[in-house]
């Protein structure tokens, strides 16, 4: 559980960063406020559930679940705004991959729910 909590610690930091940045190995983000908010507000629900991990409590893995769950809404309703553009095929594979990890990682807590206290 620790592993994962510490990519979703390093992978949300790495969205708020992107946000403001606006590319990443390659990948953009529409150069606009709108998506630096959001970008930036996805990547602390990211950064912040796995902090949540951590403290190994229940409540708190429930927490992370709900801000991965928002965090996996964002970034479709992005692409959807096209705040998150696909015109291309590695920026849509990545945009994919990156939500499914989000997607993943709700699910791996959720099925370790009993081993938090």
């Amino acid at each position: 559980m620790k592993i994962a909590a510490f990519l979703m610690i390093i992978f949300g930091f790495t969205e708020v960063v992107t946000s403001f940045r606006q590319e990443f190995f390659g990948l953009t983000i529409a150069q606009a406020t709108m998506s630096t908010i959001i970008g930036a507000a996805i990547g602390t629900f990211y950064f912040t559930s796995g902090f949540l991990v951590l403290t190994k409590r229940r409540k708190a893995a429930i927490v992370a679940i709900v801000l991965l769950i928002a965090d996996a809404i964002g970034r479709i309703l992005m692409v959807l705004t096209g705040l998150y553009p696909i015109g291309v095929g590695y920026q849509t594979f990545g945009i994919i991959t990156g939500t499914s990890i989000v997607i993943f990682f709700a699910i791996y807590i959720g099925a370790k729910l009993k081993d938090f206290v």
